[in-house]
């Protein structure tokens, strides 16, 4: 076997013969802060058999009428498409004596854009096998693992000698080459559990323990490999990041890595790490609703502040089959990315071969591209107004979540951002690591979604956000466990909830209900419920956390237990009645607090029931205290954001009225009717100009004191009500 060292001083020697093409040039162009200039990104991914078959100069024009600043080419990893000298480095047999990189590159660097290389590692051929077969992944019965849809490959360990070395010199050897602004790697953190010879030895001796055999998180070796991985796969991304720099001091490397809570690197070091990031969710597939594709660009937000994010989209569909030459609706892709342009994703085409089979998706790009630019003064935001913010919780999806993370926690998630679209509120996302003072001071509401492991750092910090005059929504289990998933004997925010854990939770309720109350003191319905004084009682949730309340006081919501749903003949409350409470409202200084021991939003996710919704958009309405900084009063399901620029605000409204909206792709897009909007500006600041960017109007409109108010005549797919600021 190749050593470390021997490996290293190897591949030195082949970079030093390597020779640039005498006909293309590369010289360093950049500099530091060039990730903040791109607003619009093109990626071109080439297969095998590209070379000799596709148009280069087409796709250069292409992104000439596109307004493209910044472009992602394939460079190497599983195939390399220019003259390559690192030894096992496979380049693609239909190359020839040509260099399709440095071809795109040349001409994407005539157009005045960023390039960055693209690299695929997770895939090996024969030859590295049959050279290395210790950078191959191993599965847990000790066999080396074919890949799953290429059998003549195989897949490599991201944790090894592979990404270390291999994929190391190959990286140097394309900055050296080039001088490219950045390396971007697909598929570079390893293909599952790998239990290669490396991975174990590695492991053993960095924590004493071998490899976990299970995927319980409560495991004391599954949770140490977590930690481990992480810091494993921080280490690479470092060690690429320094080879770039020693070449390139203003090129970095760049992970395909990040997202919401089910991501498995931490998305506060990654923003630490980053100097732009690429969100990396092409489409929607099955019951994905559109606004998915913003709540991506808030989580990723949530720790990159104000770098550059990239929003990649795909042009084809994205379901589990596939159909990578495919091309989706235009009316879908359009929908999926002024979703994304309204949450501050700057767009990223990705087009899989450079073949152009269906065209149709190409001026559906280029309009969309173009409305960009020309309009591009509006979209480089500078920050949020939202005053609303969802926090989410890697540490939650990972300890506490573990196999079961999508249902227990994404599914709650899911369900107040669907609450939240629906009432029309702009709001943020919150990375759990990120709760200090200065992260929240921008909010006056914060809302868990079942965040329910939470560290008493954590747990002090929104103590303090309450008693400094922040609000709070929180459901379920919020709480209930320490950072590493371990249940407590009480909830961290016990004094918040009013509550106490009473040692039991119950799931898989069924035939279970809530009644309505009127306080007796008042005889009034509190606001908790307003809309549903007239129901008696509605659905109450699946799972229920036992609590114990501290004291006795009025709950607007009450328990009715569940009871026998067949036969027919018994399905009648056996207690109709009890003072079990199913929420706690309180006031707390001059803040508020809401906490539902049940899972309403999850259920809500679920079922969609809309009493549900009227209680979660009660609750916030109730704390917040405040009129939002952007009201939009109309008919429809609008998306909605505010953003401040340098000298104007930009609010975005993204029709998603449509009977495709929980299920795409959509067929048509259905025009929304007027709606009237208001929209708060910085104390002391006066509007000059207000237009329409899509509809291209110039409307009427007024100020009263801070704010301006307008009415949108109707809204297609997509408007932004642009405000210029003096001054």
């Amino acid at each position: 076997m190749t050593t470390r060292r021997n490996f290293l001083q190897q591949s030195t020697l082949a970079l030093a013969s390597t020779a640039v093409l005498p006909t293309l040039s590369f010289p360093q162009t950049t500099s530091s802060d060039w990730y903040d200039r791109p607003m619009r990104w093109a990626q071109l991914t080439l297969v095998e058999d590209d070379p000799g078959n596709y148009d280069p100069a087409f796709w250069i024009d292409y992104f000439k009428r596109t307004h493209s600043d910044a472009t992602c080419l394939s460079a190497g990893g599983c195939v390399a498409y220019y003259p390559t000298k690192v030894p096992l480095h496979y380049r693609s047999k239909f190359l020839g004596d040509r260099d399709c990189f440095g071809e795109l590159v040349a001409g994407a660097r005539k157009l005045g854009m960023n390039v960055i290389a693209r690299t695929d590692p997770h895939a090996a051929t024969q030859a590295i096998y049959e050279a290395h077969p210790d950078w191959i992944a191993v599965t847990a019965d000790g066999k080396p693992r074919k890949h799953w849809a290429d059998p003549t490959l195989w897949v490599t360990c991201g944790l090894g000698p592979y990404n270390f070395e291999h994929m190391t010199a190959i990286t140097r050897e394309i900055m050296e080459m080039y001088k490219v602004d950045g390396i971007f790697s697909n598929r570079w953190d390893g293909s599952g559990m790998c239990y290669c010879q490396h991975c174990q030895t590695n492991f053993k001796k960095a924590t004493g323990l071998d490899l976990p055999r299970t995927d319980n998180p409560q495991d004391e070796a599954r949770r140490q490999y977590i930690v481990w991985r992480q810091q494993r796969l921080f280490e690479l991304w470092r060690l690429w990041d320094s080879e770039i720099k020693k070449i390139n001091p203003n090129a970095s490397y760049i992970a395909n890595a990040g997202g919401g809570a089910l991501s498995d690197l931490d998305m506060k070091t990654i923003g630490e790490l980053a100097h732009t990031l690429f969100a990396d969710r092409q489409a929607r597939r099955g019951l994905m609703p559109p606004w998915t594709n913003g709540k991506n660009g808030k989580e990723y937000g949530a720790t990159m502040g104000r770098k550059a994010i990239g929003g990649i989209f795909s042009v084809g569909i994205e379901e589990p089959y596939r159909w990578k030459d495919s091309v989706q609706n235009a009316e879908e892709i359009k929908l999926w990315v002024v979703d994304g342009i309204a949450h501050n994703l700057r767009p990223w085409f990705t087009k899989f071969n450079g073949k152009v089979i269906d065209k149709r998706w190409l001026k559906v790009v280029e309009d969309l591209y173009g409305w960009h630019y020309r309009n591009e003064k509006y979209l480089r935001n500078e920050k949020s107004l939202a005053r609303v913010a969802m926090v989410y919780s890697q540490q939650t999806a990972t300890f506490y979540g573990g196999e079961q993370a999508r249902a227990k926690v994404e599914d709650h998630a899911w369900g107040f951002y669907q609450a939240l679209v629906e009432a029309r509120v702009p709001f943020d996302m919150v990375h759990d690591l990120l709760l200090d003072a200065e992260h929240l001071k921008p909010y006056r509401t914060l809302i868990l979604p079942n965040i329910a492991a939470l560290s008493d750092k954590q747990c002090a910090q929104l103590k303090a956000f309450v008693e400094a005059g922040g609000n709070l929504i929180a459901t379920h289990e919020t709480s209930l466990y320490d950072e590493w998933g371990k249940r407590r004997k009480d909830f961290g925010l016990a004094a918040l909830f009013g509550a106490s854990f009473d040692g039991r939770v119950e799931t898989g309720i069924r035939n279970s209900y809530l009644n309505i109350d009127k306080d007796p003191k008042t005889n009034q319905f509190h606001p908790l419920v307003r809309g549903l004084e007239d129901a008696s009682r509605i659905i109450n949730g699946v799972n229920w956390v036992h609590v114990k309340a501290h004291e006795k006081a009025y709950s607007p919501l009450t328990l009715v237990p569940s009871y026998p749903d067949l036969p027919m003949e018994q399905v009648w409350m056996r207690v109709p009645r009890t003072d079990t409470p199913a929420v706690f409202a309180r006031q707390i200084g001059k803040g508020r607090v809401v906490y539902f021991p049940f899972d309403i939003d999850r259920t809500f996710w679920e079922v969609l029931s809309a009493d549900h919704l009227k209680l979660l958009q009660n609750a916030l309405a109730w704390t917040h205290q405040e009129e939002q900084p952007l009201t939009v009063k109309g008919r429809g399901v609008l998306d909605v954001s505010l953003w401040m620029q340098k000298s104007s605000i930009a609010a975005h409204l993204v029709n998603l009225t449509n009977p495709m909206m929980m299920k795409g792709p959509i067929r048509e897009i259905i025009p929304l009717s007027a709606q009237e909007v208001r929209i708060q500006i910085p104390a002391g600041r006066r509007v000059s100009k207000a237009q329409f960017l899509v509809g291209g109007q110039t409307p009427t409109w007024r100020q009263t004191g801070n704010v301006v108010s307008v009415t949108v005549p109707t809204i297609e797919l997509h408007e932004v009500v642009a405000l210029d600021l003096m001054g």
